[in-house]
């Protein structure tokens, strides 16, 4: 009976023993993740940061260990007013992404807590997204939507954050619009505006056009007077080279009566056109009687 109640305690002890070493081996197993940070304390103290991933271990009991994300957070921002440097008020609904970079400086500055940070982020980017804005007219403002006003609001933000242990990565806008109470007024105004616009770029591509309408009637007409008086010198010219042939005809007693034999052919063919059977009569003292005879004898 002895014996068994030696052995019983010899077991409940082995397995006191080998409990306690469960327990203090997982009180001094660290597993630090990939998106996470470890943060070693030693009472409440830090003494140790931990990114890489992996097991590490620490020392049971007096030390402990905290947990902070290591990777890219969203904080969705409040929807907020702000007033262009037209006066026009307009409404901003954004989001940021940010990250943890300096652990030590997190925690030194904001007690390691993300609602500190967020709430820090969320004045920082508000007072820059409030100044960037007051900068900008209503029209700028909504044709910067494609990123050049979060790029100008990430700027704006600067380095104020590195104090922090934090990083701005980007700036995002998801809805920037106006008041619903304004906003059929100030659709109206704005396609007022353009329309005058375009009739302003109308009315000067009119004019123009009537410019060059005119500048090219100008210059076909100067053409035309041009072409018109070299077509008179060519006649002019062909008339005194018809004259000067004729003369040479006529100075040349041979030329001259062959001259008059074809125009006397001429003069009767002309006699002679015109519909049905034309008969010609010639007196024997017509000149042109008088040639045919001629030549005929």
């Amino acid at each position: 009976m002895e014996k068994t109640t030696k052995k019983t305690a010899r077991w409940a002890v082995t397995v006191l023993v080998v409990v306690l070493a469960v327990l203090l081996v997982n009180g001094s197993m660290v597993v630090t993740r990939s998106n996470e940070y470890s943060v070693i304390r030693q009472f409440g103290r830090v003494v140790s940061i931990r990114s890489r991933p992996g097991i590490s271990f620490m020392v049971p009991v007096i030390q402990t260990v905290d947990k902070m994300p290591n990777t890219v957070l969203l904080y969705d921002l409040p929807v907020s007013d702000v007033i262009t440097q037209d006066k026009k008020t307009m409404v901003a609904d954004s989001f940021i992404l940010w990250k943890i970079t300096d652990p030590q400086k997190f925690i030194q500055t904001l007690n390691g807590s993300v609602a500190n940070a967020e709430s820090r982020l969320s004045n920082l980017v508000y007072n820059s997204m409030k100044n960037t804005i007051s900068g900008m007219t209503q029209a700028e403002v909504i044709s910067g939507r494609s990123g050049a006003l979060a790029g100008a609001i990430r700027d704006g933000v600067g380095d104020n954050l590195d104090a922090y242990g934090v990083e701005l990565i980007a700036v995002e806008t998801k809805h920037l619009d106006l008041p619903d109470d304004n906003k059929e007024a100030v659709y109206t105004r704005m396609i007022s505006e353009r329309n005058n616009i375009a009739a302003s770029y109308t009315a000067q591509g009119e004019s123009e056009a009537q410019m060059i309408r005119s500048q090219t009637d100008k210059e076909v007409q100067i053409m035309l007077s041009a072409a018109q008086a070299d077509a008179e010198k060519l006649e002019a010219e062909g008339e005194a080279e018809y004259m000067r042939i004729l003369s040479d005809a006529y100075a040349d007693p041979q030329k001259a009566e062959f001259y008059s034999f074809v125009r006397s052919l001429d003069a009767a063919r002309a006699s002679l056109q015109g519909s049905g059977d034309n008969v010609l009569f010639l007196d024997r003292s017509s000149p042109l009687a008088e040639i045919f005879y001629n030549k005929t004898a």
